[in-house]
C-alpha cells in the first residue's frame, strides 16, 4: 500500500489539519508554496516529494476558485509522480443544478464532475470522495478511471440528535417529501418516530406547507436537512411544525453554509433552540457563537481511508 500524502486547498486548511491531528504516523503532511499575484493569478508549486504515494487533495467545490485550485493541486501531483489521487470534496458545490429544468440550463454538477474526470491516469487510479450529497445521482457524473466514494454521516446525525435529546423523547424530521426516506431511516435506527411536510410549490420562489406527516404535538422536533444555505425553506418548515404544535425545535444539518444571514435568521427566528452542523464547509467555522456546534467530519473521512484500500 503506497505511504499516503495529504494536501488541501487554502480554504480548507482547518480540516487537513484536524485529519493529521488523528492520522496515522505513516500519514505525511504535504507541502506547498502558494502565492497570489494582483492581477488574480495564483501561484502554486508542489515543495513534498510526492513521487510513488497516493496523494489525498481536500477541498471544495464551494466557488470557482476552489474548484480550480483543487484540480491544478491534482494535476501537479499526478505530473510529479504520484501514484494515485484521492479527492475528498467534503461539500460539493452547484449540487441543486443536477439537472436542467429548462431548456438552455447549464447542468454544473455534471460539468464540476467532468472536469475531476478529465485528470490523468494514475497507476492507482483516481478516487473522489464526497459527503452527504444533496442528490445521490451526481456520483454517476463521474467518468474515465474515476470512482466515485458517497460518505454517508448519519453516524454523526444520530450522535447529534442524542445529545440534544439529552435523553428526552422526540420526532426525526425532515423539511419536506423529499428527504423523507432518509430521515425516516435515521429515525428507524434511532427507534423514535419520523414526520416531514408537505409543500405545494406557488412559484420559483415560494412554496407553502399543505400538511404535517405526523403528530408532534409537545414533542422536541428535530429537524434533518442535508444543507442549509440561507435558511429560507428550514424555517418555514421549523414554523409549521411549531405551529402544529412541537414543543421546541432543534435542527442538525451537515453542510452549514449560512450564505448572507442565514446563520443570523435562524438564530433570531425564536424558533430554533439548537443548531448543530459539521465542518464541511469553512463558512462554519467563521461563527462563533454558542447556538451553533461545530462536529468535523476528520474522523468520518479518516475512517474510510484507514478500513477501505486503494
Amino acid at each position: 500500500m503506497a505511504r499516503k500524502i495529504l494536501f488541501c486547498t487554502q480554504r480548507y486548511l482547518y480540516l487537513k489539519e484536524r485529519i493529521l491531528s488523528i492520522a496515522p504516523a505513516d500519514w505525511e503532511d504535504g507541502a506547498m508554496t502558494i502565492r497570489d499575484f494582483p492581477d488574480g493569478e495564483h501561484y502554486h508549486r508542489i515543495t513534498s516529494n510526492v513521487s510513488g504515494k497516493e496523494a489525498v487533495l481536500i477541498g471544495g467545490t464551494i466557488d470557482d476558485k476552489e474548484t480550480l485550485e483543487l484540480f491544478d493541486i491534482a494535476n501537479g501531483c499526478i505530473q510529479n509522480g504520484a501514484a494515485g489521487i484521492s479527492l475528498v470534496i467534503p461539500y460539493f458545490g452547484y449540487s441543486t443544478m443536477e439537472r436542467a429544468v429548462k431548456y438552455g440550463e447549464i447542468v454544473k454538477a455534471k460539468n464540476r464532475a467532468l472536469l475531476f474526470s478529465a485528470l490523468p491516469t494514475t497507476s492507482m487510479g483516481t478516487r473522489v470522495i464526497l459527503i452527504d450529497l444533496h442528490v445521490d445521482g451526481i456520483s454517476y457524473y463521474f467518468e474515465s478511471n474515476v470512482r466515485p466514494v458517497h460518505l454517508y454521516g448519519k453516524t454523526f446525525v444520530q450522535d447529534a440528535a442524542l445529545e440534544i435529546a439529552q435523553g428526552r423523547p422526540f420526532v426525526m424530521a425532515s423539511t419536506d417529501a423529499g428527504r423523507a426516506k432518509w430521515v425516516e431511516s435515521l429515525a428507524n435506527d434511532l427507534h423514535v418516530s419520523a414526520a416531514f411536510v408537505f409543500k405545494k410549490r406557488l412559484s420559483g420562489e415560494e412554496t407553502d406547507i399543505t400538511a404535517i406527516s405526523a403528530n408532534v404535538q409537545d414533542q422536541l422536533v428535530i429537524i434533518y436537512d442535508d444543507m442549509i444555505r440561507t435558511g429560507g425553506s428550514l424555517l418555514q418548515a421549523a414554523a409549521a411544525y411549531r405551529e402544529a404544535g412541537a414543543g421546541s425545535i432543534a435542527v442538525i444539518t451537515t453542510h452549514g453554509i449560512f450564505a448572507g444571514n442565514g446563520f443570523e435568521k435562524i438564530r433570531d427566528s425564536g424558533i430554533v433552540e439548537k443548531l448543530v452542523c459539521t465542518d464541511t464547509h469553512p463558512n462554519a467555522l467563521g461563527i462563533n457563537d454558542p447556538f451553533l456546534e461545530v462536529k468535523s467530519v476528520a474522523p468520518l473521512i479518516l475512517d474510510y481511508f484507514q478500513n477501505i484500500p486503494m
